[in-house]
């Protein structure tokens, strides 16, 4: 079920039976030669979709803009500053609270986006508590790429490969979501460079000239995506019911 797909009444039903909501989060920046410009939001947006429809768990609709700064040397490429992306967040998070949602989980896929997501936590929680506001509300970040199944899976099909940014098994993730889009691009050298992202954005493309970060996403493919979803749907499902406490 989709926030945005439901009526007011559809969801006010919802919130008889389940007090839970799946938030898709991700960035709108380069994923290297081959990668789609919306990548990170792609991904968690086609698990969470899946988890709705499967598990009867209403998804919002996705943050697709981000913290990526550091992508800005690349033409596509937007960003949030951090205090934006709280901004945003916060009142995301207080508008569900308002309706009675106690259980906010936000799927990511954008690691630039994880300190600035447990910020806007932090400043939640602390208006709440400031304010002596009541009531229950638990918030939690949940990162695709770092699931168990998801990882060892990238392990088997890519090895060293796999990198840090423009990674294959993202590729492939969003390629399954949007075959329709898919890009057959040689890569030179096969596998990027690694190093730090931690610069500004001319620095970062100094040091990875055509965005990829010790990965071949020339390995990627829709068949590996397909896999990657159910990966990722079993990691964030696992994941969300320990969240809510559901067995």
């Amino acid at each position: 079920m989709r926030l945005q797909h439901a009526t007011w009444p559809e969801v006010e039903a919802y919130l008889q039976r389940a007090t839970g909501i799946i938030v898709p989060i991700g960035s709108t920046e380069q994923h290297g030669p081959n990668g789609l410009v919306g990548t990170d939001a792609i991904c968690p947006e086609a698990i969470a979709w899946a988890l709705g429809e499967r598990h009867d768990v209403l998804v919002g609709p996705t943050q697709a803009i981000g913290m990526a700064q550091h992508h800005l040397a690349f033409p596509g490429s937007l960003t949030l500053r951090p205090s934006t992306l709280i901004a945003v967040l916060r009142d995301t998070i207080v508008s569900l609270a308002r309706h009675g949602f106690t259980h906010v989980f936000f799927l990511n896929g954008h690691g630039g986006n994880i300190a600035t997501v447990n910020a806007a936590f932090a400043e939640v929680l602390a208006e709440r508590s400031l304010q002596g506001q009541s009531g229950e509300l638990e918030l939690a970040l949940f990162n695709w790429f770092t699931g168990r199944r998801g990882r060892e899976l990238a392990e088997s099909l890519y090895g060293d490969a796999e990198g840090g940014h423009a990674t294959p098994s993202e590729v492939s993730l969003s390629w399954f979501a949007r075959p329709e889009a898919v890009k057959q691009v040689p890569m030179s050298p096969r596998v990027a460079p690694k190093g730090s992202a931690q610069c500004d954005a001319d620095e970062f493309r100094r040091r990875f000239p055509d965005g990829r970060m010790g990965s071949d996403p020339s390995l990627a493919s829709i068949e590996h995506g397909a896999r990657f979803l159910e990966a990722g749907v079993e990691d964030a499902w696992e994941a969300y019911r320990a969240f809510i406490g559901q067995p």
